[in-house]
């Protein structure tokens, strides 16, 4: 069984780099990897908050939550959301 690892993102510069470099680098023949756009996907901001991720760039593996560099944090994404 292969374990699931999580990418959020909301479209920035910064993550799009980040996504790209994630991808790359996880072994395919250890995680299936989903990638989730926030600003796509706003019913996954909830998810994106109960694992504990609280700004994006951020990759959610084996239950952590690992933030990459910093794009924005989950709260502008959610104004972005609602503007």
């Amino acid at each position: 069984m292969m374990n699931k690892a999580i990418f959020y993102h909301a479209g920035c510069a910064i993550c799009v780099e980040a996504e790209q470099q994630v991808l790359w680098a996880l072994d395919k023949n250890r995680y299936e990897v989903e990638v989730v756009h926030l600003m796509e996907n706003q019913p996954a901001i909830a998810l994106a908050e109960q694992a504990g991720v609280k700004s994006v760039p951020a990759l959610l593996l084996d239950g952590a939550v690992f933030h990459i560099n910093f794009g924005a944090s989950l709260e502008e994404v959610k104004g972005r959301c609602h503007a």
